[in-house]
């Protein structure tokens, strides 16, 4: 952190009390995020946080479900704005393991839970359906989190049936980082999870990491003449334009046979909400094009 973030955090700590007293089991009505995931899924079983981290990037990388106006925002996940924090005061702060090391200054507040959906070797839409209802047991929103676990089941249902008989190439997820390279999302990633349980095939056969993705340049992109490729938006500026305009680039057996697919933002890192927006994109593209 940058010494002026330090001194900020120095004073409102004199202001603070030494210890927040641990919290009973809820339910909590008052809930604070760092994560994107975790805010989506709270709007999904029918609570609205009081204050979610860096919205402006919310709203450009994730999209919906939309935050509702009431909703605060908290500055940078990795540096929340901790005054604006304690004037909300929330019963719980709710953050994911990349987020731990805040946790000291967060517990001054109110009582911190972490919830991972990304674990090692746990399949992300099994534990973002864990999640769900664990969060629907801390704000007492049980059938809240039953009825999004349904609808999600039924929208997968529906779309796997929609597809039942299509002969879909395997794919590719991306989402660019520059006109040479790409985050190719893998067999441990959330929508490929999703792909799965559609009877559809992820392309990308290479490593990934923790959270289910790897750095791969645009040649790499090859190694499956037959896929086709999604990419999430949005991009860096200008990085589609020159990918675009590169010979490698058109040289690719998708982009030659016209199977690409641009997609509007959806969080490969979320959970339930996020693979239902998935679905939708995936819906619309493939079987309505």
């Amino acid at each position: 952190m940058t010494g002026r973030v330090w001194r900020g955090l120095l004073a409102l700590l004199l202001c603070l009390p030494l210890m927040v007293q641990a919290a009973e089991q809820g339910p909590y009505t008052r809930i604070a995020t760092l994560d994107w995931g975790l805010a989506e899924t709270l709007v999904g079983i029918g609570v609205t946080p009081v204050g979610v981290a860096d919205l402006p990037n919310y709203r450009r990388w994730v999209g919906e479900p939309a935050m509702p106006a009431s909703v605060h925002n908290l500055g940078l996940r990795t540096e929340p704005n901790l005054e604006l924090l304690t004037q909300l005061a929330p019963d719980l702060i709710l953050i994911t393991p990349q987020f731990e090391a805040a946790r000291p200054w967060l517990e001054r507040i109110a009582p911190v839970q972490s919830l991972a959906i990304y674990r090692p070797g746990r399949d992300p839409l099994q534990t973002a359906t864990e999640i769900a209802r664990e969060l629907g047991e801390l704000t007492a929103h049980q059938a809240g989190a039953e009825q999004l676990i349904t609808d999600f089941e039924q929208q997968m249902r529906q779309l796997r049936s929609k597809l039942a008989g299509r002969a879909l190439p395997p794919f590719y997820l991306v989402t660019l980082i520059d006109a040479r390279h790409m985050r190719v999302y893998g067999n441990s990633s959330l929508f490929s999870s999703v792909l799965k349980r559609l009877g559809q095939r992820n392309a990308w056969q290479g490593a990934d990491n923790v959270w289910g993705f790897s750095q791969a340049g645009v040649e790499q992109l090859a190694e499956v003449p037959e896929a086709a490729l999604i990419h999430f938006a949005p991009a860096p500026l200008g990085a589609l334009p020159a990918l675009q305009q590169s010979v490698l680039w058109q040289r690719l057996p998708f982009v030659e046979q016209q199977r690409v697919y641009a997609f509007a933002p959806a969080w490969q890192f979320g959970g339930l909400m996020a693979a239902q927006h998935f679905m939708r994109l995936f819906e619309e593209a493939l079987v309505h094009d």
